[in-house]
């Protein structure tokens, strides 16, 4: 008997298992982002680590190495599947199945292949920052080259996205309806909205006001036409689920809100430290508390709606525990990322700026806790998924969603 993998049967949303793994890199960064000093810099570089490694306690020392080997795994894990996918998806564009996917609504699924990129090119810096000494002596010269990266990367979003809509709006009976019972559709913001954060990384961390102004404003733009696209995908999602239901294979994407707060979160607050060190406009830390206290209350909402139906449905008796596979599994890592990294940003920003918290107190490893949670939940899963989708048996055989 021929044996298969479930990912032989190909799916453009098996971009998102890279991009749950490079989401899983920056939640090991979490550690040495607000664990690590880093006096007049944004962001912790090797030096800094390497000299907390060598000042700092035991407990400390293993959470510098934890968070090392985290990333350096999961960034490793996030270009395999980047490549494999590239790769898959060359040999898939030459299918039938190709050409039937760009004329039904699973188009939009193409999405997942610039989201990918640009979580790989965020993740790339992080790895540079941790790993490469001396790398924030050079660091202005790079803005210019990882701008024009993401440019490039929003543009390619772009077309795949007017090609959509070029098709389904120019003629009437192209898009289906009765199919739109998920937030599948909301992918293109979400791919956007990575554009958008990455764009937003030197506005935080250039001296160059040139270089600040570049990165304000084109993350604005693919953030603003993100949220446009992704409200209207929302609400005309969920006037479709209330009367169709929700489509069982694309359930997950219930919670794609999740990592669509996290990122835009990161995108404004990279934006604020921008515009205060560059501009010199004023946010104070008790209003930085409460813009991140109304993102993770939308996460949370949205995550026990994507529970309610994922537990009615059965998915994860079926997807997650059982013997069926669906690419779409995928799309339930970056909810859990999103929220372990939020929280990190929330207690750390929030909280503790404000004075609501004292740092490392008990109530700060409270909330540090349940962010470990979420983000070692995510590990088991991804380590789940990649075992059941590219493992050979007998019998596999995915289920594309919709």
């Amino acid at each position: 008997m021929q044996r298969s993998r479930p990912a032989d049967k190909y799916s453009p949303l098996y971009f998102l298992a890279s991009v749950g793994a490079g989401g899983l890199s920056v939640t090991f960064f979490m550690y040495l982002m607000f664990w690590v000093p880093h006096p007049g810099r944004p962001v912790p570089i090797f030096e800094d680590i390497m000299a907390a490694f060598a000042t700092g306690g035991v407990a400390q020392q293993i959470g510098i190495a934890a968070a090392m080997a985290g990333i350096a795994f999961f960034a490793v894990l996030n270009l395999q599947k980047l490549f494999w996918n590239i790769s898959a998806f060359n040999q898939f564009r030459k299918t039938d199945a190709y050409n039937t996917l760009r004329n039904s609504n699973a188009e939009t699924t193409l999405l997942a292949y610039p989201l990918a990129l640009a979580m790989s090119v965020n993740g790339l810096f992080i790895v540079g920052l941790v790993f490469v000494p001396g790398l924030w002596n050079i660091v202005e010269y790079l803005f210019p080259f990882a701008m024009a990266a993401f440019l490039a990367i929003g543009a390619f979003a772009l077309l795949i996205i007017g090609d959509f809509l070029g098709r389904v709006l120019s003629k009437g009976g192209l898009f289906d309806v009765t199919a739109h019972n998920s937030f599948a559709q909301m992918l293109p913001a979400f791919a956007l909205s990575m554009v958008a954060v990455g764009l937003a990384a030197p506005a935080a961390m250039s001296t160059n006001g040139v270089v600040v102004g570049v990165s304000l404003i084109g993350s604005t733009f693919f953030a603003t036409v993100a949220i446009v696209y992704g409200a209207v995908a929302l609400f005309t999602a969920f006037n479709s689920m209330l009367h169709y239901g929700t489509a069982k294979e694309s359930s997950p994407t219930l919670m794609i809100m999740i990592p669509l707060m996290t990122i835009l979160g990161i995108m404004f607050l990279r934006q604020n430290h921008g515009l205060h060190a560059t501009y010199e406009v004023q946010a104070n830390s008790a209003e930085t508390m409460m813009f991140l206290a109304r993102l993770v209350s939308v996460q949370f909402m949205f995550l026990l709606l994507g529970l309610v139906v994922l537990k009615r449905e059965a998915y994860f008796t079926d997807f997650v525990f059982g013997s069926k596979t669906s690419p779409g599994s995928y799309a339930l890592v970056c909810p859990g990322v999103a929220l372990s990294v939020l929280l990190h940003f929330f207690l750390n920003k929030g909280l503790v700026a404000s004075g609501m918290v004292d740092k490392f107190s008990v109530a700060y490893w409270m909330v540090t806790a349940l962010a470990i949670g979420f983000q070692f939940a995510m590990v088991w899963l991804v380590l789940r998924l990649n075992k059941q989708h590219f493992t050979k048996s007998a019998d596999a055989v995915a289920v594309p969603a919709e």
